[in-house]
């Protein structure tokens, strides 16, 4: 969901050239969301990959697949669960990659705006039903990377969740990226501080002349 800006529909692309795995993108308009998976499915055709592919639907439709992921400001996530209704969600994997923060580019920092249930992803759990199970994902990931198909993704990915099996499929997802690395980052309580990381870096890359920052933990 959220799915037609650069990490949403570079997340798309990268996840279907794995071959492992078809997307549905999703938007409020279903117009910018079937616009953003026809150059999903163009780049596919220009990669040679016709194992795998891309549709646009409303947000309402991605509820349809086994796996959700929320790529969408903060402040819409409550209204956005409110327009689909949180019945959709039932049984289904959902994945967090959304970090809260408060932007101060002029002053060159950024910090993390934690909300009263501290985390995205605690937020998410207590507006979906009991049966959804919640993981981050994704979430430190150089923003700027994502449609660089060109360059390779070697960066750590932390998954938190309180579902085992849930957590290892979001791993296995994870692993299918590029070369990106997963981690068993422990129960979705650690999300709040994957979740810090990425005003950090930002930080980081305004004050030290640095470009699109990544997390690696080796």
């Amino acid at each position: 969901m959220g799915g037609t800006g650069n990490i949403g529909e570079g997340l798309a692309r990268r996840i279907c050239l794995s071959g492992k795995y078809d997307v549905i993108i999703g938007s409020r308009d279903a117009g910018k969301a079937r616009c953003a998976a026809d150059g999903v499915m163009s780049c596919l055709a220009e990669n040679s990959c016709t194992g795998t592919s891309c549709t646009g639907a409303t947000n309402a439709d991605v509820c349809d697949c086994d796996i959700i992921i929320m790529s969408l400001p903060f402040d819409k996530l409550a209204s956005t669960i409110e327009t689909i209704g949180k019945s959709a969600f039932e049984n289904k994997i959902v994945v967090s990659l959304i970090n809260p923060m408060i932007r101060n580019p002029k002053e060159r920092y950024f910090l993390p705006d934690h909300p009263v249930d501290g985390s995205a992803a605690l937020a998410l759990q207590k507006l979906l039903p009991v049966s959804a199970k919640i993981c981050t994902g994704f979430n430190n990931v150089a923003a700027g990377k994502w449609m660089e198909l060109n360059e390779e993704l070697d960066y750590s990915v932390v998954v938190c969740g309180d579902d085992l099996t849930a957590k290892r499929i979001v791993m296995d997802l994870v692993a299918s990226v590029s070369k990106l690395q997963p981690l068993d980052g422990g129960p979705l309580a650690i999300s709040g501080i994957i979740e810090s990381i990425t005003p950090l870096v930002i930080t980081l890359a305004l004050n030290n002349g640095l470009k699109d920052v990544g997390v690696y933990f080796r």
